[in-house]
């Protein structure tokens, strides 16, 4: 007997609560623990805590301190190191468990690339040392594409991009561009009508009284080579001064979208200095299409749309129009089609509308309206309304190619305004 209290019983084994736990069972709960409570609920932080009869021992498997985030996964240990027991094949792009659980030495996978470049080779392409794309997510754009620009349709903005952009080159630019129309397509292809209407030996061989034995009208041969020539020789001197339209057109939707300044004699000056050249590879692309539409239509149709972007490649690029342009129909074929095909509808329904008008105004004057002062005026003024009123073709043309190799030159490179006008010089 003594008058000290006994001695408190020690825990029977390690982890065992003893009679002064707050946890054993019986004692009274703490930290703001109540009768019912569910066990795992920790009242003073509101929320889940340390299950009932577990106390912490230190961070939650997984978690590495010195790293500062989850370590190996539960299970996963060195063997040697009595860390666990390995259950199954480590997750894939951890190491050997012998060296510890850790990040997968040694170079990424074949092919990598950091940016990610969407499995286009980086630095390929015309313009090197970019990355390619194969288009962007919705509202993400590459470093160096500017969505807002003017002229140039970024990827991924689709036709509703495309036709944005072409109608902010018609709105800036119709000052100067009808003009430069009127001027270097217009006039000449109106010109090319009255001259050809004047010369046309048709008209004198149906008042000729036929002629059995010769089978054929007088001067046949004769008028109808000089016939032939006129045409020929008129329609290339008009394909020269229709290249500098075509060129100083293109300076002044390029210039405007740049925001510099761009007068009218300033535009025709630069059309002037570019037209050689532009006409030249004008006439090999004419060719081309020509001799395509003589093997049964369809490969003249297809030169005609692998061969629409020669001219702006000329003029921005200066170098391999030809080849530079299949290679951006066949790159993005689906769109290429698309947009040219767009295009040129637009510019043939409105062709053949100028055309059957003209046909339909010229008919009442008989098949030889220049017979009398009075008919040729009449024919004249006809053919010359009829020439303006194709004028949204030539517009239609311009803007629209230009606007799609814009777009192209966007998918294989960062491009902007700025630059394209530069590249112009």
């Amino acid at each position: 007997m003594t008058d000290q209290p006994p001695p408190p019983n020690p825990p029977t084994g390690p982890g065992e609560p003893g009679p002064s736990d707050p946890l054993q069972p019986g004692a009274t709960p703490t930290s703001g623990a109540y009768p019912g409570q569910q066990p795992g609920w920790d009242a003073a932080q509101g929320g889940w805590g340390q299950p009932a009869g577990q106390l912490p021992a230190g961070p939650p498997p997984g978690w590495g301190a010195p790293q500062g985030g989850w370590g190996q996964p539960a299970g996963w240990g060195d063997p040697q190191a009595g860390g666990g027991s390995q259950v199954g094949p480590p997750p894939q792009g951890w190491g050997d468990p012998q060296a510890g659980w850790g990040p997968q030495a040694g170079p990424p996978p074949q092919g990598w690339v950091f940016p990610p470049t969407g499995g286009y080779p980086p630095g390929a392409g015309p313009y090197g040392g970019q990355y390619w794309y194969p288009g962007p997510q919705v509202g993400w754009y590459p470093p160096g594409i500017d969505p807002n620009d003017p002229l140039v349709t970024p990827p991924g903005a689709g036709l509703p991009g495309w036709l944005q952009r072409f109608n902010g080159g018609l709105r800036r630019g119709w000052r100067q561009l009808v003009p430069i129309l009127l001027l270097t397509q217009v006039l000449p292809a109106a010109a090319l009508a009255i001259i050809s209407l004047a010369l046309d030996p048709s008209a004198g061989w149906d008042t000729q009284p036929p002629d059995p034995a010769a089978g054929l009208p007088d001067n046949f041969g004769t008028e109808l080579l000089t016939f032939a020539v006129v045409l020929i020789v008129g329609s290339l001197l008009i394909g020269a001064v229709q290249a500098i339209g075509w060129a100083a057109g293109s300076w002044v939707i390029t210039q405007q979208a740049a925001g510099r300044p761009a007068s009218l004699d300033a535009a025709l000056g630069y059309g002037v200095r570019r037209a050689l050249g532009l006409w030249g590879w004008t006439l090999v692309t004419g060719l081309l299409v020509g001799v395509g539409i003589c093997l049964c239509v369809l490969p003249g149709i297809y030169l005609a749309f692998a061969l629409s972007m020669a001219g702006p490649v000329y003029l921005f690029e200066r170098q391999n129009p030809i080849g530079r342009s299949f290679r951006m129909f066949h790159d993005r074929f689906g769109m290429m089609l698309g947009r040219v095909a767009l295009v040129g509808g637009v510019v043939l329904v409105v062709s053949l509308i100028s055309g059957a008008l003209e046909s339909v105004g010229t008919a009442p004057f008989g098949t030889d309206p220049f017979g009398s002062p009075g008919s040729a005026v009449g024919v004249v003024v006809v053919i010359a309304v009829t020439s303006v009123l194709a004028l949204p073709a030539y517009l239609v043309q311009l803007v629209g190619l230009l606007v799609t190799y814009t777009e192209q030159r966007a998918h294989e490179g960062p491009v902007n305004s700025a630059g394209l006008a530069a590249e112009l010089g």
